[in-house]
């Protein structure tokens, strides 16, 4: 069963307080998503850093039951 993006965002801003989550649904049928986290505790770290942190904030869920996620990150300017 796909998770909902709620659900995606709950967790990513669980592991990662600070940080401001936009979910987008790609193909309409609540398994393929991308999400754009933007973070201040981002600053200085390079992007492998980043993304690695959200993994890590989803807890192993990836290629389980989150299916596809597209990731982009960034610093609050």
């Amino acid at each position: 069963m796909p998770m909902e993006g709620n659900e995606i965002a709950a967790l990513i801003k669980a592991g990662i307080p600070d940080a401001e989550v936009e979910m987008t649904d790609l193909a309409g049928d609540g398994d393929h998503w991308s999400a754009r986290v933007t973070a201040a505790s981002f600053a200085g770290m390079p992007r492998v850093k980043q993304h690695q942190a959200v993994y890590a904030a989803l807890g192993g869920r990836m290629g389980g039951v989150l299916h596809a996620l597209q990731l982009t990150t960034a610093v609050p300017k």
